[in-house]
C-alpha cells in the first residue's frame, strides 16, 4: 500500500508540473508573440545556442522531436527571417550544417536576458545541493520526454 502522504505529494506534484508546464508554454509563446516567431522557432533557437556547434538538420531533427521534413521547413523559416545560416559541412559534403547567426540571436537573447533576472532570482533562493536536485530532475525529465516523444511516434494514431 502507497503511503498516504507520499501519493498527496505526488498528486500535489503532478498538479504543480501540470501547472509549470502550462505556464511554460504559454510563456514560450508570448516570447514568440513578441519577436514575430512561432514558438517552435524559439526553442529550436534556444536548443541551437544550447549547442558547441553546427548542426544538420535532421540532428535538428532529432533534438526537437519533429520529422526531418517538419524540422526542414523550420530551419527554413529561420533562415528567411535570417536566425540560421546554412552551410556544406567541410567534413562531408553532402551534409548541409544549421548554424545560429549571432548578430540575429543577440535579439532574442536581449528578450531573455531582459526576464532571466526575475528567474535568477527566484534560483538565488535555492541551496547548491536544491539545485542539483533540480538540476538533475530536468536532465531526467528532458531524456524521458525524448523517450516518450519517440514512443508516441511509433504507435498508430487513435481514431
Amino acid at each position: 500500500m502507497t503511503d498516504p502522504h507520499r501519493a498527496h505529494l505526488y498528486e500535489e506534484l503532478s498538479r504543480e508540473s501540470r501547472r509549470y508546464l502550462a505556464a511554460y508554454v504559454l510563456f514560450n509563446q508570448a516570447i514568440a508573440d513578441h519577436l514575430g516567431l512561432h514558438p517552435t522557432d524559439v526553442q529550436c533557437l534556444s536548443l541551437l545556442t544550447a549547442e558547441p556547434g553546427p548542426l544538420t538538420v535532421k540532428q535538428v531533427a532529432d533534438m526537437t522531436g519533429l520529422t526531418t521534413g517538419s524540422a526542414t521547413r523550420l530551419v527554413d523559416r529561420l533562415e528567411r527571417g535570417g536566425y540560421v545560416l546554412r552551410a556544406p559541412d567541410p567534413q562531408d559534403r553532402r551534409r548541409v550544417l544549421v548554424s545560429p547567426v549571432p548578430d540575429r540571436i543577440a535579439r532574442v537573447t536581449t528578450v531573455w536576458d531582459d526576464l532571466g533576472q526575475t528567474w535568477q532570482a527566484l534560483l538565488d533562493e535555492h541551496t547548491d545541493d536544491e539545485l542539483e536536485v533540480i538540476t538533475r530532475h530536468m536532465r531526467r525529465a528532458h531524456d524521458l520526454s525524448h523517450a516518450q516523444m519517440r514512443r508516441l511516434r511509433s504507435r498508430p494514431k487513435p481514431d
